[in-house]
Order: structure tokens, then sequence, then C-alpha cells
């Protein structure tokens, strides 16, 4: 028997009946009932590569033309797969890829780190749309249950008490500037408050799932992404007015950098902030002056 690949062409193998006679192109075979010899080539090559982050796999590295072949790209922990790419240019956002080759081809597996620490404050990615980074814990707090600092909004120190009498922010501008931003001012780096468009697109039921729950003794929100199954958990840490700390462990109220621009006579006095209980989760308006809590995000 004799085998002649075409150009761009590997000879494989002979098989008979599905089953391998000879890797040899030029082979010689004693006969002894009516057979059917087929020569099969491999026509293409494909290789994987996986990205800091993970690992990557195919069902078949020498394929025919047209043959179908299967990726799978498994992350490590604190990673997430990203996508396939070839030449740089993405072809699957699917962990688990079916693709059908025509030539030569090199895919990659790309992750990103779903973990990581900015500025020396620990922060974690949800999968959201915008890809923003979500502190794991409030500013002032140094594990995930504390209830940290209170800020009046656009004041970056703490105080005794928090009224409108001694509230120093007087700017109306429609977004904080970072220098009146205390995530900030008090973490440095990237960290900045989060905007009412960001709050509500961590409180958007198709990006998270809210379950109250109270996590080493402390009652609060476990925010579990739905895209990557990362977490983080926001203690209802009440809020400051005077010199009081009011609902702790029944309400959590958070500042957004957002302030309400829209109404003509509370324009100067409202911001947007997330509120919660037991019973919702929310996006409000809060009296600026009174204290509350800060969830530092970053890019």
């Amino acid at each position: 028997l004799t085998a002649t690949p075409k150009e761009n062409c590997n000879f494989h193998n002979w098989t008979a009946n599905g089953e391998e006679v000879s890797k040899d192109a030029t082979c010689t075979i004693k006969v002894t009932k009516d057979a059917e010899y087929i020569a099969n080539f491999i026509t293409h090559k494909v290789t994987v590569l996986a990205g800091e982050g993970g690992t990557a796999e195919v069902s078949k590295t020498q394929v025919e033309d047209n043959e179908k072949i299967t990726l799978t790209a498994t992350p490590k922990e604190g990673y997430s797969f990203v996508n396939w790419t070839v030449n740089g240019e993405e072809v699957s956002k699917d962990a688990t890829y079916t693709a059908t080759i025509t030539a030569d081809t090199e895919f990659k597996a790309n992750f990103k780190a779903t973990k990581g620490v900015e500025n020396s404050h620990e922060w974690i990615d949800l999968g959201l749309p915008s890809g923003l980074k979500w502190a794991t814990c409030n500013v002032g707090a140094n594990t995930p249950e504390g209830y940290g600092d209170y800020f009046a909004w656009g004041e970056t120190i703490t105080k005794s008490s928090y009224s409108s009498s001694n509230y120093t922010y007087s700017s109306n501008s429609e977004t904080l500037p970072l220098s009146a931003d205390a995530a900030r001012v008090n973490w440095g780096g990237k960290w900045r408050m989060p905007t009412k468009a960001e709050i509500i697109e961590l409180e958007n039921s198709s990006n998270c799932s809210w379950t109250w729950t109270t996590q080493n003794g402390v009652k609060g929100y476990k925010v579990t992404s739905k895209k990557n199954g990362n977490s983080i958990f926001l203690p209802a840490a009440g809020c400051r007015y005077n010199s009081n700390l009011g609902n702790a462990g029944f309400y959590g109220y958070y500042w957004s950098s957002s302030l309400d621009t829209y109404s003509s006579y509370f324009a100067c006095y409202l911001a947007y902030y997330m509120a919660f209980s037991s019973s919702y989760v929310d996006c409000g308006l809060e009296l600026d002056y009174h204290g509350l809590s800060v969830r530092a995000v970053c890019e």
C-alpha cells in the first residue's frame, strides 16, 4: 500500500474497519480476505496556550480539514476565564468551546485575577459588566464584618457628632471630586466611592444575588456574583446622626459619590446612597450631613 499526501498534508495511518494496521505510508500487508484499507491524512495542527491564571486543553492536536475540536479552559483559584483568542482576536467567551479547524491554529485561553490588592487594601472582582472591583471591607475597617468609619458626604474625617451645624462640605457638584472622596483620601491608590450607577449595577438582580445573613456575629448582606460566584459582605452598620449610632444590626447605609441635582429645593442637601435591611435593598437619597459607611471601589 502506498499513501501520498497532498501539499500541506501529512500521512497519519492506514486503517481497516476502523482499526489501525500501519503507521507507514508505504507498507506491505498479507491479504487473506476481501479488505478495504483507508489512508488517513492530517491536514492541520492545533496548539493551545494558557495565559497567567489557568490551564488550557484541546481534544485533538492533529485534525483533518473541517474537523471539530473541543477546547477547555480551567481557571486557577483567584482567577476567572475571560476568553479564547486567535492571533489576538476573540473567538469565544465560553470556557468550553467547540471550533471547526480549517488551518493550523493556535488558541490562547485568557484569564484575569478575581482577587487582589490595591494600595494595601483587598478587592474582589464580581464579574460586573463595568469591570468595577469592590473592596472586601468598609473604609476604616480591617475585616468584612467591621463597621468601619462613618463620614458625612464630601467630608473625609470622622466626627463625634454629625449635624447640619458642623457640616463643612459646601460644593454642589454632581459627583464628588477625589479631594473630597473619603475612600480616595483615606485609602489612596485608585480607590474611590462608587457612583449611583455603580451601586445600581451591584444591586441589579441580573448581576448579583443578595442574601441577608449573619457573618461572624454581624448581620448584613452577602452579595454573590451571578457571573463568577465571588462575593462580598456588607454589614448592617447603621448610620450616625448627632452623636448617636442608629439602626446598627438592622440597616445598612452606604454613600455614593453622586449628588441629587434634580430637586430644586433639596439639591444641596441630599446625596444618593445604598440602603438595605433584611426586607429590601435600594438606592435612595439621604441628608448629606449624616454619617454613613463607605465601601470603596477601584477599576
